[in-house]
């Protein structure tokens, strides 16, 4: 971690251990500060950030100046008083923003992106950076390492996000995602972790990779927990509905994938299939149309053509210090024609429409997070296999935790639906998320 002071340590570490949820009703009850919680979160960085490497910029004093400042002036909105990690290609007027860039190592950019200004707005306090992919996309590799496992990876791009979380940093984490650089890691993390509806959290200030995909998430340790963010960002009223899991209806749905699953999240899928029905739930096996096959291959085509547009101000300015990866996308050394590009979008966007339709007679649709366990090292994050179509789909995404594969490391299972399912899927992930802690895990 680089930090302007040392900090100390001073707080319990059950405090650290609360929920966003948990956290927030002990602040508005008056039994719990947001200076003792800033503490005990800065006290487990202390602690475990030397080999998480979760962040790459936490000022202690900022921190409880600002937490503080929150006590002062009492509840200020919806997420008073909670601490929020924030990923480093979003803009952020009081901490550096350096994209892992040695292009921008240093960068003050003195505003915040629009994301952090309504966070800010409601009362949230943000607690520092955390590591990312360099500029979120397949270049250079984030520092932190997985909290299961030292040894494997955290998963990408938002790596220090999703460990942030998982380690019990920080309450909640932003990320973004292009791939699956939201749902991956918290599923190697073990946190819940939503990537909402394209577009309906702002991206201003967040330096993008594809105007087509690019999402901005975050990670909570209990499905309440993305709740409270979700309410903050979408202010369409809508009634958040109650669903009870004896009456609810939930299609299985490998994916075009699943040839890919290894036998943790083969396992996984299986396990949460009979816990469902055993549930009382209608469980039904989902089948996409072939079109659908093609989405993966459309993701990757639609990202790196868009990447020509979106790293050729680094290209024109610093072409030196650009990764390679990224230098080739800008150069299009994969040879994508134009034609190419409107085929994928117009693939896409007659997927959405097909996807929206079949998805809308189930409440949910479960599908895999990942291939499996994280993977070991950190030269890879782990393919975002399972998650580029549901992202080219604009649709919602929630990970749930709950299971372990063969190492004992944690392995989710995704919840998706037609765009703009959003409130339907936060409903249902906590039920869903309370039924998959109980069943036995690998082999069960």
């Amino acid at each position: 971690m680089h930090s302007s002071q040392q900090i100390s340590a001073a707080a319990p570490d059950d405090i650290a251990m609360l929920t966003a949820s948990q956290a927030l009703q002990r602040i508005r009850s008056g039994d719990l500060s947001v200076e003792a919680l800033a503490r005990a979160c800065l006290d487990r960085i202390a602690e475990r950030d030397p080999q998480v490497r979760a962040w790459t910029h936490v000022n202690a004093d900022l921190v409880l100046a600002n937490a503080r400042e929150l006590d002062r002036s009492g509840p200020t909105g919806p997420l008073h008083g909670l601490p929020i990690g924030i990923k480093d290609i979003i803009l952020t007027h009081d901490m550096p923003t350096q994209y892992n860039s040695p292009i921008y190592r240093g960068f003050h950019p003195r505003m915040d992106a629009s994301c952090v200004s309504v966070l800010r707005a409601a009362g949230a306090l943000i607690f520092g950076k955390t590591d990312t992919v360099e500029f979120a996309s397949n270049a250079r590799r984030a520092l932190t390492r997985n909290p299961h496992d030292l040894a494997r990876t955290p998963g990408g791009s938002s790596s220090g996000s999703g460990a942030a979380v998982g380690d019990h940093h920080v309450p909640l984490a932003l990320g973004t995602q292009t791939g699956g650089s939201i749902i991956r890691p918290a599923s190697f993390c073990g946190v819940y972790g939503f990537k909402p509806t394209w577009g309906v959290v702002g991206r201003d200030g967040s330096k993008t990779y594809s105007t087509t995909l690019d999402t901005i998430g975050w990670y909570g340790r209990s499905a309440e927990d993305l709740a409270l963010l979700y309410e903050v960002f979408d202010r369409q009223p809508q009634a958040v509905p109650t669903i009870d899991l004896a009456k609810a209806r939930v299609a299985v749905c490998r994916s075009p994938m699943w040839h890919h699953a290894g036998d943790a999240t083969i396992n996984a899928l299986s396990n949460a299939s009979r816990a469902l029905r055993e549930a009382g739930t209608e469980v039904t096996e989902l089948e996409l149309p072939s079109p659908f096959e093609q989405l993966v291959d459309c993701q990757v085509l639609i990202m790196r053509s868009e990447a020509q547009a979106s790293f050729l101000p680094e290209y024109a300015t610093a072409l030196e210090r650009l990764h390679p990866t990224l230098r080739e996308q800008v150069e299009n050394v994969d040879g994508y024609t134009r034609e190419a590009l409107c085929h994928a979008y117009d693939t896409a966007a007659h997927c959405r429409m097909t996807f929206d339709r079949l998805a809308a007679s189930y409440d949910c649709v479960l599908t895999p997070s990942t291939i499996g366990e994280a993977t070991l090292g950190l030269a890879s994050t782990g393919e975002p296999i399972f998650n580029a179509m549901w992202t080219l789909l604009h649709v919602p995404c929630i990970n749930i935790p709950g299971f372990t594969g063969p190492q004992g490391l944690p392995v989710g299972l995704t919840l998706t639906g037609p765009r703009f399912s959003d409130r339907r899927l936060l409903a249902l992930a906590g039920p869903i998320g309370k039924l998959f802690h109980k069943i036995q895990n690998y082999g069960g």
